[in-house]
């Protein structure tokens, strides 16, 4: 088979969850900003000029934790399971890259049991692990584990065909 004619078992790829969209965002810092100048205006008034400046440093830092949020929120891993290989791809918050690619043949997939916050979900081969989906929720990764489990089950029978 060549490899454009490969079957893909799973292509899966998994982000972080976004818990606010640009357009939420622009209209949360309107909000702080808003409240920040109004009550900066009501001290002002009242002859405390130095709060005018905290409400905006307060609003100086929900903004740059906003801003840090969102950068980590570019992380990314791609898995694609063939019936020769994984193919592993993540994409770190700062833009460095890195490419694994796996026998699908001898990779094996774990996530520690009690599955708890710390039990990170592993794709092996030999004695070498790779830790996938950091970010993912408790649910999310044994639903991981368990679509991986069965791309690898599917990948390891396509040998076996007559």
């Amino acid at each position: 088979m060549s490899e454009i004619d490969e079957v893909v078992y799973l292509d899966a790829l998994l982000t972080p969850n976004r818990s606010l969209s640009p357009r939420g965002f622009a209209i949360i810092m309107s909000v702080v900003g808003v409240a920040s100048f109004i009550s900066g205006m009501a001290f002002l008034s009242m002859g405390a000029f130095p709060v005018v400046g905290f409400f905006g440093l307060d609003a100086l830092a929900i903004y740059l934790a906003f801003r840090w949020s969102f950068r980590r929120q570019r992380e990314e891993t791609r898995i694609t399971i063939t019936g020769k290989s994984v193919h592993l791809f993540h994409r770190k918050a700062d833009g460095s890259e890195r490419r694994v690619e796996l026998p699908s043949a001898f990779a094996r997939v774990e996530l520690d049991e009690p599955v708890e916050s710390t039990s990170w979900l592993r794709i092996e081969h030999g004695r070498t692990a790779y830790v996938i989906g950091r970010f993912l929720t408790l649910p999310e990764r044994k639903s991981l584990l368990t679509a991986i489990r069965a791309a690898l089950i599917s990948a390891r029978s396509e040998r076996y065909l007559a």
